[in-house]
């Protein structure tokens, strides 16, 4: 995937004519003026070229913080037909990443010249079953993600006999659907007493809605369309409800990621964990493929920055979250796997849960 994102990259670019304008030190906004693109569009084009680095066919260097880029040498040819032969190969599951950064692509010279924004493109209902394919459990490209946060929250389930769990962006329900699955193996199911869902997209929330509570009809499941990004006391989240906040792949589109951590934070009661899953990026300011798809995104790049936890629109590093957590009041902060140690072995392993924990009462007080 990594390797097809880069190549798909490199047709962009040449569908784009930005590679002949490479022949001198030129920053994005300059290129979106010099082809007569969107200036909105400089974030998705400086991320196109940013993800040709480490090809070495472009250099970049950082003048008061402006990137520029030169072409260094003609990128190679793209060989996507060769590439998603090997991924189908491997496991025919791969379809829907392929097909969605397929889709992703197509769009982007329409974005570039302002015909289009990319929410029409990939959100239309003909683009939904590319959505739903690739937020399947069938996909192990993106299931990790499900798995590993699911796993972190059993084991940072708080012992008491009863639970209270509030999901966060829940989309169709596949991190949901992973998590009954592993409480279910664990013997935790009898120990949800309430399991709120929540997703804003009401065609997802419905389907989710559908097919867990078909499969799970015994627990205490509830639905809900809880926005983020507004105080959550007054979309029916009061303050100190619930025992777990879950989500994957939800809170780094927060507008203001501070505000929806404090939020979380507010939402737990005491001792109760905060437990997301995220795609981290392993180094800073380093792209990752499925960034490729959300660039053209609205919701993915205009948000708060700040820099400390969040300089730049998109996906954090671990040592971001860890900071954002702990600005938010977060004890006991994790990240697992531990991506700053795979990083050294595999510089493209980015699927990781953060989690933090509600202070204790006493906790509380001293910090007060």
């Amino acid at each position: 995937m990594d390797r097809y994102s880069v190549d798909l990259t490199i047709e962009l670019l040449d569908r784009l004519k930005v590679i002949d304008q490479l022949g001198e030190w030129r920053s994005a906004s300059e290129l979106c003026q010099l082809l007569s693109f969107q200036p909105r569009f400089s974030s998705a084009l400086g991320w196109l070229l940013e993800r040709l680095i480490e090809t070495g066919c472009i250099e970049m260097r950082t003048d008061h913080d402006t990137h520029t880029y030169r072409r260094r040498h003609p990128p190679w040819r793209p060989e996507l037909a060769r590439l998603r032969a090997i991924g189908l190969d491997i496991d025919r599951a791969n379809a829907p990443t392929l097909d969605l950064l397929d889709q992703a692509a197509s769009l982007y010279p329409g974005v570039a010249r302002g015909e289009q924004r990319g929410e029409q493109g990939l959100f239309e209902p003909q683009a939904i079953p590319l959505w739903l394919n690739y937020f399947h459990n069938d996909n192990a490209t993106y299931t990790v993600n499900n798995w590993v946060s699911a796993i972190l929250a059993a084991e940072r389930l708080p012992p008491r006999p009863k639970v209270r769990i509030l999901e966060l962006g829940a989309g169709a329900g596949s991190a949901a659907e992973i998590l009954l699955r592993l409480f279910d193996e664990r013997a935790l199911l009898p120990r949800i007493q309430r399991y709120v869902i929540t997703e804003p997209n009401a065609f997802f929330r419905r389907r989710a809605q559908r097919e867990l509570s078909s499969r799970y009809h015994d627990l205490p499941l509830e639905w809900g369309a809880l926005d983020i990004n507004l105080r959550w006391d007054t979309q029916s989240v009061p303050p100190g409800e619930f025992d777990l906040v879950y989500g994957v792949n939800v809170l780094h589109v927060a507008k203001d990621l501070l505000f929806s951590l404090n939020q979380a934070h507010d939402a737990l009661a005491t001792d109760g964990w905060l437990v997301i899953g995220e795609c981290v990026r392993p180094y800073l300011n380093q792209p990752i493929y499925p960034e490729l798809i959300f660039r053209i995104l609205d919701s993915f790049t205009d948000v708060k920055t700040d820099p400390e936890i969040r300089p730049n629109p998109g996906f954090l590093t671990a040592d971001q979250w860890r900071r954002a957590f702990t600005r938010a009041g977060f004890q006991r902060v994790e990240i697992t796997p531990p991506i700053e140690t795979i990083r050294e072995v595999y510089s493209h392993f980015f699927a990781s849960a953060i989690c933090g924990q509600r202070a204790t009462a006493n906790k509380m007080q001293l910090q007060a």
